[in-house]
């Protein structure tokens, strides 16, 4: 084959730079320009796209951390399983309680985690009866210790776990190891004990308080009845030896002549005709003493309350005639009552109230006019504290009223708001516990009643004590 020859070389034409003005053969330089325009803003759209994803990116970084914090900072145990009941998802509570590793627990059966078939049992029955409800199960499970041994009791809530849709994906259980609650209840109620040890200590504490200011006063009460019955003592033993020698004299045979001078010189008429009368004297200052012996241990004891319908009436006359003769004899009380006023309570708890109330009164008037410890005037002699106290049944209410209105210098107002505390007292130091207005403040309270304190217009306190009226 002939040799081609090599064509001569040409010259080419150079090839244009590409212009933004210059346009493709056919297409109009209108159309160009949109087409470049369109290419701008679609990068601008991306770019604008991509910036907003990488602030999405960092929010979801921050929301993932920020549950992984919560699920690190929870100290109850969760629990994530899907529809199979394998754990997908746990915290770090539930990783210490069964000494596993979270990437050790993914993907274990829930079931494996108990410790015996009841809580299997109840697992299953759980999961089943929440498959479709909205509202989640209580359950209590045994789960494996940690040593591998002993059983721990945890309480849990069992919610079934949804998707976007609305379909069942799984369940998430939230507990709390029971021992820490039981410890904590345990420790709540010895607590609650100790109070209930400590306030029975106190009522009593006051209680023997209030007793020992009636020392004298019973002292007194006593002695009135014991004197009685030891004269007529005295006096049955000297009947004793005339009878006697009287008695002597008929068994040795004397006749009636012989007697009849011997019976006038013993008097042994008078005596057979007051030996009625001693025996009575006898037995009533015995009785008198078994009273006061009887209420005194009633008012002392620490046994239950008993409820029964009283008259008020005379339950503030005692308690005014006890502190009267026990600590302050100088004291003037008045008891105004229109009637019998019923309520129903316990006698000795209303009588240490009442007492508690003449108690301050005579104590808050102390200084009015004299010599503290006798409450009166070092000039006349007379007294200068006075308490009157108005008893009042108001059937229409169905309540009963005690106002106990004395003469002295009042409440300060800073202290109206804790006259009722506990410890508070505005007695010197040894002279008051502050636990009188307390503790009948609650028992007032318990009565079902209400105990209030202010002060009068023309001076002095108010204490008012209603109680419920008793049906008739």
């Amino acid at each position: 084959m002939p040799a081609q020859r090599p064509r001569p070389a040409t010259a080419m034409p150079p090839t244009p730079a590409p212009a933004a003005t210059a346009a493709p053969q056919g297409v109009d330089e209108t159309a160009w320009l949109d087409v470049i325009h369109k290419m701008d803003e679609v990068y601008s759209q991306l770019v604008a796209d991509e910036i907003a994803l990488e602030a999405k990116n960092a929010e979801l970084e921050q929301s993932q951390q920020f549950i992984f914090s919560l699920l690190a900072a929870m100290s109850d145990v969760l629990l994530a399983v899907n529809h199979a009941g394998e754990i997908e998802e746990t915290n770090a509570a539930l990783c210490s309680l069964v000494s596993r590793t979270d990437a050790a627990l993914r993907g274990t059966p829930l079931a494996d985690l108990m410790a015996d078939d009841d809580s299997r049992v109840r697992l299953a029955s759980a999961l089943a009866r929440t498959g479709g409800a909205e509202t989640g199960t209580v359950i209590e499970l045994m789960l494996h210790g940690g040593d591998g041994t002993t059983p721990v009791p945890v309480d849990f809530n069992v919610t079934p776990r949804l998707d976007r849709t609305g379909r069942r994906v799984g369940h998430v259980l939230v507990g709390r190891p029971m021992g820490e609650i039981q410890r904590a209840y345990h420790a709540l109620r010895e607590a609650h004990e100790a109070l209930k040890q400590a306030q029975a200590q106190l009522v009593h504490s006051e209680k023997m308080a209030s007793l020992g200011r009636l020392v004298a006063g019973v002292a007194h009460e006593l002695n009135n009845p014991i004197s009685f019955v030891l004269g007529n003592v005295q006096a049955l033993a000297r009947y004793g030896e005339r009878l006697q020698q009287y008695l002597g004299a008929v068994h040795e045979g004397h006749d009636a002549a012989q007697l009849q001078p011997l019976r006038r010189e013993l008097r042994i008429d008078a005596l057979l005709r007051d030996l009625p009368s001693l025996i009575e004297g006898m037995a009533e200052g015995a009785q008198r003493t078994a009273e006061i012996v009887a209420g005194l241990k009633r008012f002392s004891a620490m046994e239950r309350e008993t409820r029964q319908t009283l008259d008020l009436v005379p339950v503030v006359q005692r308690a005014v005639h006890w502190v009267r003769r026990g600590t302050a004899p100088h004291f003037a009380v008045d008891v105004v009552a229109a009637g019998p006023c019923p309520v129903v309570g316990d006698p000795g708890q209303l009588m240490q109230v009442a007492m508690n109330l003449v108690q301050n009164a005579a104590d808050a008037t102390a200084l009015r006019g004299g010599d503290p410890a006798r409450g009166g005037d070092d000039q006349t002699g007379e007294p200068g504290g006075r308490l009157t106290v108005t008893l009042d049944d108001d059937p229409i209410a169905g309540q009963v009223h005690a106002v106990f209105a004395d003469n002295g210098p009042g409440i300060a107002d800073a202290d109206l708001g804790r006259i009722f505390d506990p410890f508070f007292t505005t007695k010197p130091v040894g002279q008051g516990t502050g636990l009188g207005l307390s503790i009948s403040y609650g028992i007032v309270e318990q009565h079902g009643g209400v105990l209030s304190a202010a002060n009068r217009p023309e001076g002095g306190a108010v204490f008012i004590l209603t109680l419920p009226r008793a049906a008739s």
